[in-house]
């Protein structure tokens, strides 16, 4: 398994948005297990957080575009991929307006900063999505299509067709995400003249130059258009090129095009909140395209992740049995509600028990119809992190665990006599000062029964 990563230190960039010419500043900081990617606009009261979800897209047009409780947060796809092209699960980003920096309209900024800060691995495993079928999203009305299909690894290609002389079909492949700082993360956005004129005239990239967007001329300059290019751009001259793009830029590959495409797909599909194990292959990429099907995944991910059950041999020899668990808990019958202890690591415990009719509580709850207290699930949850918590000290029977906080309690299923119970505690972060912040899942008959987020520490006994 593969430890999640964030950044040690935090950096600071600034730079002005290419739609609304503001000038910004970010910052990345390091972020706390299964944080993901999120985004902070200190600029505004309370600090909004917005998280790096495919949710809360709301519009495509030149960009991706997010919006939560009305805060926004615009274009934060090449920061999004060069935060996955470096390998990272946990970060959090600072901004004091809506847009994030355009730099030189590639993600080779971004990375550079990210190096600069550091990577730090965390105690929690990486989450990862092993694709297993085929996933495609069509969208019929641009003849764009999104796949994704089984792979040893995550890696992209993108084939894009732009219909004119200037630029026609170009294809782009990152092998690895590896290689993405050389390959890919220095590829610049770019336009066509006929775009930008539509841009300039609704008040769009205003803080575009010709050092941060590759602009394609596919069709003849008006001595108008080319007068309102200088003024928009602060520059006295413009020409084209003999290769057709506005002069003050040189091409980095002949395929920029298509490997720009490819970094956007990159970032945008970040938004899927998850890692992906497996081969993306995106035929006339855009945002729209490339959001929906983000939305797409996300969704199925998350539906199999409720459904996903894990699974262990029972009838092995346990980690620990119930004397074992006696001389580390102070709990006693009928309050010990773990039997055994599967397995364990620094970051997470598996613990069971067998429900039997001889239960205590089952003479009250209910006499005709027996069913397991939800409330006593969750304190076999909590006994089962307990194990863990109590495992750091050197002299855990002079420790007694006591509840801090508990959050999004669900039931999801009745637990009856003659059930198995399973329960699984991960580690939301690390142990600190006796204090063990958890995610605890409890299963029975191969389903999902009840989740919760525990929050206990130990103390000494007085």
């Amino acid at each position: 398994m593969v430890k999640q990563k964030t950044i040690k230190t935090e950096i600071s960039l600034t730079g002005v948005g290419l739609h609304t010419g503001k000038e910004v500043t970010m910052t990345f900081k390091p972020a706390p297990v299964n944080n993901g990617f999120t985004f902070v606009r200190v600029d505004l009261e309370g600090q909004p957080v917005i998280e790096a979800d495919a949710n809360y897209v709301v519009n495509t047009q030149r960009g991706t575009n997010l919006e939560k409780l009305g805060v926004k947060i615009q274009t934060p796809e090449h920061v999004l991929a060069a935060l996955v092209g470096c390998d990272l699960d946990n970060v959090i980003i600072e901004l004091n307006a809506s847009e994030l920096p355009i730099m030189d309209g590639s993600s080779k900024y971004f990375v550079e900063a990210l190096e600069n800060a550091g990577v730090e691995e965390q105690t929690a495993n990486r989450n990862v999505y092993v694709v297993k079928e085929i996933i495609s999203f069509t969208d019929e009305a641009s003849g764009s299509e999104i796949l994704v299909m089984p792979s040893d690894q995550y890696s992209v290609t993108t084939m894009v067709d732009f219909g004119t002389k200037i630029l026609g079909t170009q294809n782009a492949t990152l092998k690895s995400i590896e290689d993405f700082k050389t390959e890919i993360a220095s590829s610049r956005t770019f336009s066509f003249l006929h775009e930008l004129e539509s841009l300039l005239d609704n008040g769009l990239i205003k803080g575009g130059d010709l050092n941060n967007a590759i602009v394609y001329v596919d069709k003849e300059i008006s001595s108008s258009t080319m007068e309102n290019l200088k003024v928009a751009f602060g520059k006295e001259t413009i020409n084209v090129k003999p290769n057709g793009i506005l002069d003050n830029l040189t091409l980095h590959y002949p395929n920029e095009a298509a490997r720009h495409k490819l970094l956007d797909v990159i970032g945008d599909l970040a938004l899927i909140g998850t890692k992906i194990q497996g081969k993306i292959i995106a035929n006339k990429p855009g945002h729209f395209v490339n959001t929906q099907f983000a939305k797409k995944m996300a969704k199925m991910i998350k539906i199999e992740q409720r459904n996903y059950v894990p699974t262990y041999d029972l009838n092995q020899e346990p980690l620990m049995d119930i004397h074992k668990i006696m001389a580390m808990l102070p709990h006693r019958p009928p309050f010990l509600l773990i039997d055994r202890i599967i397995e364990m690591s620094d970051s997470h415990v598996v613990g069971m028990k067998n429900v039997t009719m001889n239960e205590n509580f089952f003479v009250g709850h209910f006499p005709d119809a027996p069913v397991m207290p939800g409330v006593l699930i969750v304190e076999a949850m909590a006994q089962t992190g307990g194990i863990l918590v109590l495992s750091t000290v050197p002299d855990p029977e002079n420790y007694l665990t006591y509840f801090m906080k508990i959050d999004n309690v669900k039931f999801k299923h009745k637990v009856l006599p003659g059930d198995t119970l399973v329960f699984k505690c991960d580690l939301i972060t690390p142990i600190r000062r006796g204090i063990c912040h958890m995610q605890a899942n409890a299963y029975a008959n191969g389903k999902l029964v009840a989740e919760a987020e525990l929050m206990a520490q130990i103390a000494k006994k007085q």
